[in-house]
């Protein structure tokens, strides 16, 4: 069966934050479109069962599958990432981080120690993501971001978690620009609060049921919210057919906000 340069068939897949939620349905369904292997990483030991049902279901649609355990808010460790993947399963064709914190508390609230773990964990680790993608994707590669559609907002309480995603944007933008010789697109794709165990805790009832009508069509969503299922299709589109679009953070969101 031939294959493009933008064909998922036939390629190699990297999931930072791909054990569970958006990461291990994006995992999964790769797989499913004929990726050739997928590694997924995960942050800590309580998500071990999760990604090892993800890994059960990557390798049940046919492809080879291994997960990798790390904290990335090191350079060293996300280079080490990128070496073990290469190691298991090849060099990447395709890297997508959905990795990220939330914090929802006043700004007068946060604390040094919380900024810098947001930083971490949102800002940091997305950038030397994209570094290592550069340096190890295959040529015609494809990476993608996952942020926020907070970054579309005029909201209090939120500082922290949209103002450390805020520089993936402009992350995206050079790293597009310095990757593209080789065929390499880069994106990111903001999704809207999403019905995934990541939202709840940050959020009270009021606000839960507040953020559940707020996009225009949340009476067509199963929840109210943005579903992941509804996102998948999206970062597949620009981790292949879509390569043209470069360069560009995508708000998917039901209309919850835009730019």
């Amino acid at each position: 069966m031939s294959t493009t340069p933008h064909d998922i068939r036939g390629k190699v897949v990297l999931i930072a934050g791909g054990a569970k939620n958006l990461g291990g349905l994006l995992a999964v369904d790769l797989a499913q479109q004929g990726a050739k292997a997928v590694a997924i990483h995960y942050n800590s030991a309580s998500s071990k069962a999760d990604a090892d049902a993800t890994v059960a279901a990557i390798e049940k649609a046919g492809a080879k599958a291994v997960a990798i355990q790390a904290d990335l808010t090191t350079a060293d460790a996300m280079s080490q990432l990128f070496a073990d993947t290469i190691a298991a399963v090849g060099r990447p064709d395709i890297a997508i981080n959905t990795v990220g914190k939330v914090l929802k508390k006043p700004m007068a609230e946060v604390t040094e120690a919380e900024y810098d773990e947001m930083s971490a964990v949102n800002a940091k680790s997305a950038f030397f993501f994209l570094k290592e993608a550069g340096k190890h994707l295959n040529d015609n590669g494809k990476v993608c971001t996952v942020v926020t559609s907070l970054l579309g907002a005029f909201t209090p309480f939120y500082s922290s978690y949209a103002g450390t995603k805020a520089p993936v944007e402009h992350f995206t933008r050079a790293a597009a620009k310095e990757f593209g010789a080789r065929g390499i697109s880069v994106t990111a794709v903001g999704p809207g609060p999403m019905d995934t165990p990541f939202f709840y805790p940050a959020e009270g009832a009021d606000a839960v049921a507040y953020h559940k009508t707020a996009a225009a069509l949340s009476p067509f969503s199963r929840t109210g919210l943005t579903d992941i299922e509804d996102v998948v299709p999206f970062i597949r589109h620009l981790v292949s057919d879509g390569w043209w679009v470069t360069g560009q953070t995508i708000l998917i969101n039901g209309g919850y906000t835009t730019k």
